[in-house]
């Protein structure tokens, strides 16, 4: 059983890293290159708590429970579309250095 969870977690988090917008943005932002739009991309953390908010009210009013995974999810990529922007500050001093 231990082993069944440690594949299917190893999957799952292979997928959401090739696959989720967030985690390819924030790969192109972690460049050298890309250290000067972490500050602009905190702008998307907008959309995702909203959506996230959103989801939150449809399940409220009567909205399958399932949904909250994906609650989970938006907060997630919003909390890391708003610390990119601190992140790359810094490291953009760091390389200007």
């Amino acid at each position: 059983m231990f082993r069944l969870i440690w594949f299917v977690s190893i999957h799952i988090r292979y997928f959401m890293r090739r696959v989720m917008p967030t985690n390819i943005v924030l790969d192109k932002i972690r460049t050298r290159s890309g250290l000067k739009w972490g500050v602009p991309t905190m702008l998307l953390a907008i959309p995702y708590l909203y959506a996230a908010s959103l989801l939150t009210v449809i399940i409220q009013d009567g909205g399958p429970g399932w949904l909250n995974i994906f609650v989970l999810i938006a907060l997630w990529s919003a909390l890391k579309m708003l610390w990119i922007g601190p992140i790359s500050l810094v490291l953009l001093v760091r390389v200007r250095l």
